[in-house]
């Protein structure tokens, strides 16, 4: 009986595994180092070159961009992440186009990280404890702008050790 279940666990380890992964989105996620994240970002962009700015008041944070193209399909995103202490807290995938473009990245997102849950008009959420993935589409006409975001909701929270947090004085 104890092989039986020691067998059981290490079928359901992969599993478990991935349940606890950041999701990832074209091979960038949120918890990545700026390093690994600034080589992939820079092998993708098109012409530019990725920039990044730091914070006024610390080195600490930095917000990144550029424009890439993924190479498995050739689609164009403009990429922009936040970094906090060298680890990627979140990322932003951008484009726009027509109504093609919204069932394509549907399409892909579920095929990524399987079914989603609709948070609102417009927008597909999947959660993973405090790790998100969104995928929010707005549109006017014929046109449509589309943003898949990733979190970790962890590093992000990493910000307010740099933010001076202000409080109002009544009159």
């Amino acid at each position: 009986m104890r092989a039986l279940h020691v067998a059981c666990s290490f079928l359901l380890l992969p599993a478990v595994l991935a349940a606890q992964a950041p999701p990832a989105y074209r091979g960038f996620a949120p918890g990545m180092a700026y390093r690994d994240f600034a080589t992939r970002a820079q092998a993708l962009a098109r012409r530019d070159t990725l920039r990044c700015n730091t914070s006024k008041h610390t080195a600490q944070l930095m917000e990144c961009g550029v424009q890439i193209r993924d190479l498995s399909d050739t689609t164009n995103f403009y990429l922009s992440a936040y970094v906090i202490e060298g680890k990627v807290a979140m990322l932003s995938f951008g484009d726009s186009g027509g109504v093609r473009l919204v069932k394509r990245t549907q399409r892909d997102l579920l095929r990524r990280l399987g079914p989603a849950h609709a948070t609102g008009v417009g927008t597909w959420e999947w959660k993973n404890g405090r790790r998100v993935a969104r995928l929010n589409w707005r549109g006017r006409g014929g046109a449509r702008w589309i943003y898949v975001n990733l979190a970790d909701n962890d590093l992000m929270d990493g910000i307010s050790r740099y933010v001076k947090t202000t409080t109002k004085r009544k009159p």
